[in-house]
């Protein structure tokens, strides 16, 4: 194994050949296209009509499940479309009432049950979430993000990847998050292992009410502290750290990076909590299970068009239409996702990474072979920095992409140490895998308790 300090930049910022990127199919219209249709809908609540073929929520998820199969039609059946769903009752849906998902599953190549998944929600509302019948347009909140995901499959479908993208617009996000829920509870009983969920939810405005805006900044919200921890692990990250290590917490730090290296695209605030004060999103069904997930959120909101009856009052207009979108900020966002799914979807997991550093001047990192991984690198950062920074060490394995080529390379463990003291620095490590387009890295794995990209097995 031979270990080298070099610039991370240098190895993944320039594809080995020429060529477009995906984002750059990316359509302003098409999106526009596709939240008129939703918007056509009249409403879309959880509890509206279902056998209707031209309104409520039953209209809505058949004309995504069949916009799905058009998309995979141009692919040569790359796509399998399937609705994921079930019947559910709870505070905001006293009826037993089917919830349907509509879901595309683009298999990998090389490690099918290794998934990424974009979603957005299709479901609607007015201003009482009881309301089923009022025409509740849903534009922003979240036709945006349906439109999205929709855009995301036509940009990436033509691509082969080792691992596998799953698009999913989400039904009953805003009678409970019924649909992030039953899609967790399925990709947990097809065995996936989940690398990142990215959750679009409100992405289409870029103006809020008072007037201020935000037109080249998205936010990203992350989870601290894990919502699986078990008392143990608690206890151990109040002891040893970890509270700002969690998977979705790296996974915001590796989007907002991927950000910054495209000038011209939208940048990343990070909003570091797991949502907005007193809101949620389809992000946390995910997170309780242990599986990383972000959510992606205008970089100012506009209350005054979600979550409202359609009326004018004092002058006033209030509804969720699509006057009130900026579908070139739409767009950008949109662009950001491919861009992060085409990563994710091509780099390998992240690895699994212990550390040594009681009563020593340097610190041990201990990890286990990455399936796919030609090269690892080891992140520092000192405690009370935000961002891993500095210099970047380069693990290699012994013959790079041949690595790995069985199960005894894959269970080869790396052991890399640190001139520095652990009790000051935080230590991570993320996995590489070169590529005809580049060099894709994984986010990092912090060596903290609860770091790594899997669910905590309850004790």
């Amino acid at each position: 194994m031979i270990k080298r300090t070099l610039l991370l930049a240098a190895f993944a910022a320039t594809p080995l050949v020429a060529q477009t990127h995906p984002a750059d199919s990316v359509s302003e219209d098409r999106i526009k296209g596709d939240v008129e249709k939703l918007v056509s809908f009249g409403t879309r609540h959880t509890m509206s009509v279902q056998d209707d073929p031209e309104r409520g929520i039953g209209a809505a998820v058949d004309w995504g499940l069949a916009e799905f199969k058009r998309i995979g039609a141009k692919c040569g059946g790359c796509l399998e479309v399937l609705p994921v769903g079930e019947t559910v009752t709870g505070p905001r849906i006293p009826n037993p009432t089917l919830v349907r998902n509509a879901v595309a599953i683009q298999r990998g190549s090389e490690r099918p049950n290794e998934v990424v998944i974009v979603q957005g929600h299709i479901d609607s509302r007015v201003s009482d979430v009881m309301d089923a019948t009022s025409d509740a347009p849903g534009a922003n909140d979240d036709g945006s993000g349906t439109a999205l995901v929709l855009e995301a499959a036509r940009a990436l479908s033509g691509t082969k990847y080792p691992t596998t993208i799953i698009y999913a617009l989400l039904s009953g996000e805003e009678q409970g998050l019924h649909g992030g829920r039953i899609l967790a509870d399925w990709a947990t009983a097809q065995g996936f292992t989940v690398k990142a969920v990215l959750n679009n939810d409100i992405v289409g405005n870029s103006c809020g009410k008072d007037g201020y805006c935000e037109p080249k900044v998205v936010r990203v919200f992350s989870e601290g502290p894990r919502a699986d921890l078990t008392e143990r692990l608690r206890a151990a990250q109040t002891r040893f750290g970890g509270e700002n290590d969690s998977p979705g917490r790296n996974l915001s730090r590796w989007v907002a990076d991927l950000a910054a290296k495209n000038a011209d695209g939208l940048q990343v605030r990070q909003i570091w909590r797991t949502d907005r004060t007193g809101r949620g999103g389809d992000q946390v069904p995910f997170l309780q299970k242990g599986y990383p997930a972000i959510r992606f959120t205008v970089g100012v909101e506009d209350y005054d068009h979600q979550h409202q009856d359609l009326r004018t009052e004092d002058g006033v207009f209030y509804g969720d239409t699509v006057e009130e979108m900026d579908f070139a900020y739409l767009a950008g966002v949109t662009k950001l996702n491919v861009r992060a799914l085409d990563a994710l979807a091509r780099a390998p997991m992240p690895p699994k990474v212990t550390m040594d550093a009681a009563v020593r001047l340097d610190t041990e990192l201990k990890w286990k072979a990455v399936p796919g991984a030609s090269l690892y690198t080891v992140a520092t950062r000192p405690t009370d920095q935000p961002e891993w920074g500095g210099d970047v060490t380069l693990v290699y394995i012994d013959g790079l992409i041949e690595a790995n080529r069985d199960a005894t390379e894959q269970a080869r463990e790396f052991s890399h140490v640190k001139a520095l003291r652990g009790d000051d620095w935080l230590f991570g490590v993320s996995s590489c895998a070169w590529s005809p387009e580049g060099g894709f890295c994984s986010p990092v794995a912090s060596a903290v308790p609860g770091g790594a990209f899997e669910p905590v097995v309850k004790e």
